[in-house]
């Protein structure tokens, strides 16, 4: 069993293989700047004229795909084997198929790449992505139409947000209707890479589709409201939305033509880059799952979610009877180093060193550092605040890191509360990222969620997780 991965790693494709042991057999990459030069794209996306617009070329994503493909073809790679196959893309970025498409997506001749039988194919050239933040009218509109932010929240997993999809598609409908119009299918990137493979237009997933601000999560249908609030015929665009597990159908006969594929290769569900991360984390298990990197993120498993103002709420790619809480943490990293550089000297050691010689609790003292603009909450500075509540404006150096990380870790936990997140006598979490090579800051995560810390792998997280899910949706046939 096997896998392909598409649109992930943000700036390339990946392709990863495993067999029945989970055993890694082939992975490869594209790298889209790189290995397609003629594109002209700088990370994989274009960066317009206003700073805020920022999309990547549809076109670059189909070529980088018959790109792997022909790679593995000539080195031998046997397509044959491949028994079921899924992918992550990355999340909340849409395509655009123009009216007729389906059929030529149907039959593709197999003496072409697939991209010379697309080129036509698209009313959107260039795709809205998730670094966009062009579209801050629609999100207050669409907030507006359904009752304010937290009601949308209450439906949707969460508040409006710029690069979700639901407000990128209102700003190609406001702008260009013609082009709207002449759209017969708006695919995520997940669903739209899955589309590649099944030879049909493939449904978006419940776990990417509540990265759009239109699903109804609690029913798992598409918001009447929140669709109306963004444009017309909507619901006929999108499709059906499935859990992330469906096995969609069998594999487009070009494949087989033009690579070896099996006819009984089974495509499954793609799904968001998020959500893929955390099937390749959580293994099927409810963990939870930490990545203290530059921004730290937290992917946690939830039964009863109360969707709130900060952080998300995604249909979970595991189990769809529960959810996923999503939170970001945009002081992570690079404010660690910041306090380990003014109050350790730089080491690590050291930082360690203090970290150890003050008690858990900090003797009441506390810190809130955000060196730029935080995303949860919208704050920013360092405030400090002593045993009886009164702000001061600086703390002994060891007094201070204990601040920082226990700071960090404890607006984690509150705000993972906020959104229905319970520690029960069975969880764990899973750290991964360059903090998470730090034993006694560990022991601060461990001491303020009360709930023991492994360090994992995270290597091509969401690739990995979409040959999980692969494997996963092919034993559900069994």
């Amino acid at each position: 069993m096997g896998k392909k991965k598409k649109g992930g790693g943000k700036h390339m494709l990946k392709v990863i293989a495993i067999d029945e042991q989970l055993r890694v057999i082939y992975e490869d990459n594209v790298h889209f700047d790189k290995d397609l030069p003629e594109f002209k794209t700088q990370g994989g996306v274009y960066i317009h004229g206003d700073r805020l617009t920022i999309t990547s070329p549809v076109l670059m994503w189909v070529k980088a795909l018959d790109l792997i493909l022909e790679k593995m073809k000539s080195l031998g790679f046997n397509f044959s084997q491949v028994r079921a196959l899924s992918g992550a893309g990355q999340q909340h970025g849409s395509v655009y198929w123009k009216k007729g498409s389906v059929q030529i997506l149907k039959n593709p001749s197999s003496e072409l790449p697939l991209h010379q039988s697309l080129k036509a194919c698209f009313s959107v050239s260039n795709s809205p992505i998730w670094m966009d933040s062009s579209t801050a009218s629609q999100c207050s509109a669409l907030e507006k139409a359904v009752g304010g932010a937290q009601h949308l929240a209450s439906i949707t997993g969460s508040r409006a947000y710029e690069r979700f999809t639901g407000n990128q598609i209102a700003k190609i409908y406001s702008q260009n209707p013609e082009v709207y119009m002449e759209t017969e299918r708006i695919s995520l990137v997940s669903s739209f890479a899955a589309s590649l493979f099944l030879g049909a237009y493939a449904p978006i997933d419940y776990s990417d589709g509540s990265g759009m601000n239109l699903l109804q999560i609690w029913k798992k249908v598409w918001s009447v409201s929140c669709l109306d609030a963004c444009a017309p015929g909507l619901e006929e665009k999108l499709g059906c939305p499935v859990p992330s597990h469906s096995v969609l159908g069998p594999i487009s006969p070009y494949y087989s033509q033009r690579y070896g594929f099996s006819p009984d290769c089974k495509i499954v569900a793609f799904t968001g880059d998020n959500p893929g991360e955390m099937i390749k984390c959580v293994r099927f298990s409810e963990n939870d799952y930490i990545s203290l990197g530059t921004s730290d993120t937290l992917f946690l498993w939830i039964q009863e979610p109360t969707p709130a103002l900060e952080g998300h709420i995604l249909c979970n790619p595991v189990d769809s009877q529960t959810y996923m809480a999503l939170l970001c943490f945009k002081n992570g990293s690079l404010m660690r180093e910041r306090i380990r550089d003014d109050c350790a000297s730089g080491s690590w050691d050291e930082f360690s060193k203090a970290l150890s010689s003050t008690v858990a609790g900090n003797n009441g003292n506390l810190g809130f550092y955000f060196d730029v603009m935080e995303i949860t909450p919208e704050a920013v500075g360092i405030h400090r605040f002593n045993r009886d509540n009164q702000k001061v404006s600086d703390f002994p150096k060891e007094v201070e890191i204990r601040a920082l990380i226990e700071g960090q870790f404890m607006a984690k936990r509150i705000h993972a509360e906020k959104l229905g997140y319970k520690v029960m006598p069975r969880t764990r979490i899973l750290a991964t990222g360059g903090a998470s090579h730090n034993k006694k800051i560990l022991q601060v995560l461990s001491d303020v969620f009360n709930a023991p810390v492994y360090t994992i792998d995270t290597a091509n997280s969401a690739c990995l997780g979409s040959a999980y899910r692969a494997i996963h949706g092919k034993t559900m046939l069994v």
